[in-house]
């Protein structure tokens, strides 16, 4: 009545429990498929090794997240999920990146040095630092402007889902990258 729309026009749809314990286990079985997928080509394309510590820093950011979001009781919605899934991207590409440099750098061993494997991760770490650090810095400021702007001074809700799990996760992605990935090859 208050739209002025006829009656008959007018439906209803409800989601109910199962239609989300489907979309859970779906969810659940396509992350395990995803996670199989980038073990097998990071260990294609450099080496097993590299692919554990890839998946731990992945398993890692995952924890953060979904850790942040059952401390406090956050809506998990599909904007969640996209977010989440972009930062497993996110965190993909930036432990890549170190991986490529560690790669690069340990075809250097033997060859006239003493360096041990752990040496070379370290240097190469220390290489790609300030690249990781700027481009997580420059993610970080339009999400911010999102989060502050969109969510908080405009009420568009759905930003505020999308922008914090994409916030907390490229914190948690940097963070893996450098502190849990390449410690954890250079232990392997």
């Amino acid at each position: 009545e208050l739209t002025g729309s006829d009656v008959e026009q007018v439906t209803v749809d409800t989601v109910g429990a199962s239609w989300g314990q489907q979309i859970s286990q779906k969810a659940e079985t396509a992350l395990v498929v995803f996670l199989i997928v980038v073990l097998l080509y990071i260990t294609l394309r450099f080496e097993f090794r590299m692919a554990v510590a890839t998946v731990a820093a992945l398993v890692h950011d995952l924890l953060i997240v979904i850790g942040v979001y059952a401390l406090f009781p956050f809506p998990v919605t599909p904007a969640t999920v996209i977010a989440i899934l972009t930062i497993l991207g996110y965190s993909i590409y930036d432990t890549i990146v170190v991986f490529d440099r560690v790669d690069e750098n340990t075809r250097l061993i033997g060859r006239k040095t003493r360096r041990t494997y752990t040496d070379v991760a370290n240097q190469s770490m220390n290489q790609v630092l300030m690249r990781s650090l700027n481009t997580s810095i420059t993610t970080l400021m339009p999400i911010t402007a999102v989060l502050v702007i969109g969510s908080f001074l405009l009420g568009a809700t759905t930003l505020q889902e999308f922008g914090l799990a994409l916030f907390i996760g490229v914190l948690s992605g940097t963070y893996s990258s450098i502190f849990i990935a390449t410690p954890l090859l250079a232990l392997l």
